[in-house]
């Protein structure tokens, strides 16, 4: 019930803006600039975010926020930011992670890779064919509505010098087990989208890992070195 108790938290509009600003940040939060990004007054905003934190939602951390020291430099500033642990709820209990993984070992063991990353292709191409078309029918030629539907997917988009990288992986707790199959399905979907949506002659998916992102990122081919 834990889960259940922990996605009810983000019913309250309020707490709900407040998550989603810290986890869109991808970095520490502070009280004040949370308050200020959704529009709270500060006491407000520390209530919601520490309720946030209790249910498991937001991680907490301390640190200064000035290079001052020593006496006069004032205690460490209260921070957040997304919490690590995955919050999924079904009724009845449905259990997709434990069968993803099952079919991943299936696969590694098989040495059907192949066959899954066509399929997660052709998927990725079908998804981006049904995005929005303009009023000739035409697919979109901008990277913006791709952009959308990574968002929607759980992907959490964001730019960085010519690049769309994403800030969540969908797949994570399948990636921690299985990262080799788990990366190269990942990378295939987001080839077949770009194709899909004809941008693979301006930009390709790539495998970029950093640190808590997803393994894979979106470049301008023209910012190529």
């Amino acid at each position: 019930m834990r889960d259940l108790e922990a996605i009810a938290l983000l019913q309250d509009a309020a707490r709900r803006s407040l998550y989603e600003y810290v986890v869109g940040q991808g970095r520490e939060v502070g009280r004040n600039e949370a308050a200020e990004a959704v529009g709270l007054q500060r006491t407000l905003a520390a209530f919601h975010l520490d309720r946030l934190a209790a249910g498991g939602l937001l991680e907490v951390g301390y640190r200064r926020l000035t290079p001052r020291a020593g006496p006069g430099a004032g205690r460490p500033a209260k921070l957040y930011r997304r919490a690590k642990t995955e919050r999924t709820y079904s009724a009845p209990p449905r259990d997709y992670a434990h069968v993803a993984g099952v079919f991943a070992e299936a696969i590694e063991r098989s040495g059907a890779e192949r066959t899954l990353y066509d399929v997660a292709r052709a998927r990725g191409t079908t998804a981006a064919r049904g995005l929005v078309r303009d009023a000739t029918g035409a697919k979109p030629v901008a990277l913006d509505e791709l952009v959308q539907h990574l968002a929607a997917s759980g992907y959490a988009p964001y730019a960085e010098a010519g690049a769309v990288r994403l800030r969540n992986c969908p797949f994570d707790s399948v990636a921690q087990e299985f990262a080799a199959v788990t990366c190269g399905m990942n990378l295939a979907l987001l080839e077949g989208m770009l194709e899909g949506a004809d941008l693979s002659a301006t930009y390709q998916a790539r495998l970029d890992p950093r640190p808590g992102e997803c393994c894979v990122s979106i470049v301008s081919k023209t910012n190529e070195t």
